[in-house]
């Protein structure tokens, strides 16, 4: 594993309790994690359960004893060793988003597909429960058809002006502000639920355009002194776009790290002809679940909790009612993709879908630059 911040805590717990809760699953060999400073990465080593560590991800990927390559490093180094891993026959985990742009994530699809490795990216918000309810119900048409998809994915922890320039802030390492951090999720979820987005229309806003130059960071926090002066915010603050189906259906999107309030409000509704769904990540077991056709006098959103063995892993976890939590939706991920590697498939999603996210990205990108409706076809 290359990384071992946020993302290489949560994907090291879903390794280490994998089979525990899913037994019949193939068991991950925790052999090396890698990261470049040697005393941090000796500690995560220990904490995280690795057998070993190193600071050398290049010599890393061309052991004969690893498999799987699990990227998890900031966005600018995604590319880099994702192409080397597959050009070494290695499986690839990459965290989103896939690259830092279009042209690189397909170049990192296609070094994947020659190399005719398996290959998944980590929108791990797919694998709540309720949102896999959310898509057996469109599935099975018990929504009807589609009118509406609106998601928003709402933070607030860049509203103080003195937080420091963290690397997600800096376009050169994080790709993009809270529209490719946040946004991205909205988007899979979208392709994953309704379908393909053909068009798009947006605006953004970088709301504080210079923060303290950081004295250290660590994961998604920083300090700063404020005495090495101030630098520039190269990303956006919030990003809102509106989008087409291909399906007819209309979309609106909405990421902000400026939402005073929320601190992780990661949300959808969709209204279909034959009723409605609303998920909040911060409820994450609980969709909200309107058929037209109930009763008129109990006509109305119900809330369904998505912890009965009929749903989707949770015959894997506790009695129905006895919830679980954002860690385990890292695990579903993982069992997906040892599944993959049992029934000798591609994971879903795979870098496929990266690329399909990151062409919407890049789409919205373009209408603010332009000012104008982009079709995704202007970026085939």
């Amino acid at each position: 594993m290359v990384g071992y911040k946020f993302m290489g805590k949560a994907h090291s717990h879903a390794y280490r309790d994998l089979p525990l809760f899913f037994p019949d699953t193939l068991r991950p060999h925790m052999k090396v994690i890698c990261g470049r400073n040697q005393n941090d990465v000796a500690k995560a080593a220990t904490q995280f359960g690795w057998e070993e560590y190193t600071t050398d991800w290049k010599t890393l990927i061309q052991r004969e004893d690893i498999d799987l390559i699990d990227i998890n490093a900031p966005s600018d180094v995604h590319k880099e060793i994702a192409i080397a891993a597959a050009q070494a026959g290695k499986h690839i985990f990459c965290e989103k988003p896939l690259a830092l742009t279009l042209r690189d994530s397909r170049d990192i699809l296609e070094a994947a597909e020659v190399a005719r490795v398996k290959h998944m990216i980590g929108f791990n918000y797919r694998f709540a429960p309720a949102v896999m309810l959310a898509k057996k119900l469109i599935d099975e048409g018990r929504l009807g058809r589609i009118y509406h998809f609106r998601a928003w994915f709402l933070q607030d922890w860049l509203v103080d002006p003195n937080f420091p320039l963290a690397w997600r802030l800096q376009k050169e390492i994080a790709g993009s502000g809270s529209h490719g951090d946040l946004g991205a999720h909205l988007i899979d979820m979208a392709h994953y639920l309704i379908g393909n987005i053909t068009e798009v229309i947006g605006m953004n806003e970088t709301f504080i355009k210079e923060r303290p130059i950081p004295d250290n960071m660590t994961g998604l926090s920083a300090t700063s002194s404020g005495h090495r002066g101030k630098g520039p915010v190269t990303v956006d603050d919030s990003t809102l776009f509106l989008a087409r189906f291909e399906n007819g259906a209309l979309g609106s999107f909405e990421s902000t790290r400026f939402a005073t309030g929320h601190r992780s409000t990661n949300s959808f509704e969709i209204n279909g002809s034959k009723g409605s769904v609303i998920f909040d990540f911060e409820r994450l077991n609980e969709l909200q679940v309107y058929f037209t056709d109930d009763r008129e006098d109990v006509q109305g959103f119900r809330r369904v909790l998505a912890t009965d063995p009929v749903h989707a892993f949770a015959e894997a976890w506790w009695p129905p009612g006895h919830t679980i939590g954002y860690e385990h939706t890292f695990i579903h991920e993982m069992v997906e993709l040892m599944n993959a590697f049992r029934e000798n498939r591609q994971p879903i999603p795979n870098f496929k879908d990266g690329v399909k996210c990151q062409q919407v990205l890049e789409a919205v990108d373009l209408s603010i630059e332009n000012r104008q409706w982009i079709h995704l076809s202007d970026l085939d």
